[in-house]
């Protein structure tokens, strides 16, 4: 089984290819049948990395609150709070993120995703 500070930081290197405009990087860290569940719809890994051709999507990112339940000796959820902004955005945006990484040929891969909005603060 792998530790919190491991699925973290695998998360994070997620998130700076979101920074970076690493499709390289963030298809390596996909499952191929990777399923995201966000806000807009569903995505697929194809759907997740062709949102780099235009460059970086993320200006600024910082993980909160990360916890792990394990659901197998090869599967885990990672759950966080997530703050972050966009390249054409000023503003901050939090999201309450779970990540189902799943140890796949030797590797841990993230094979599903789902982002939920914070709810706006009075």
């Amino acid at each position: 089984m792998t530790t919190l500070d491991e699925l973290v930081e695998l998360e994070r290197l997620v998130w700076q290819a979101l920074l970076d405009g690493d499709g390289e990087l963030d298809t390596r860290l996909l499952s191929p049948d990777f399923l995201g569940v966000y806000p807009t719809g569903f995505a697929r890994r194809e759907d997740h990395v062709e949102q780099l051709s235009g460059g970086p999507v993320v200006a600024w990112f910082e993980l909160f609150e990360a916890r792990v339940i394990t659901v197998a000796d090869d599967a885990a959820l990672l759950v966080y709070r997530a703050d972050f902004a966009r390249p054409t955005m000023a503003e901050i945006s939090t999201m309450y993120v779970s990540s189902l990484w799943c140890r796949r040929n030797g590797s841990w891969v993230n094979t599903f995703s789902q982002d939920t909005p914070a709810a706006p603060s009075d």
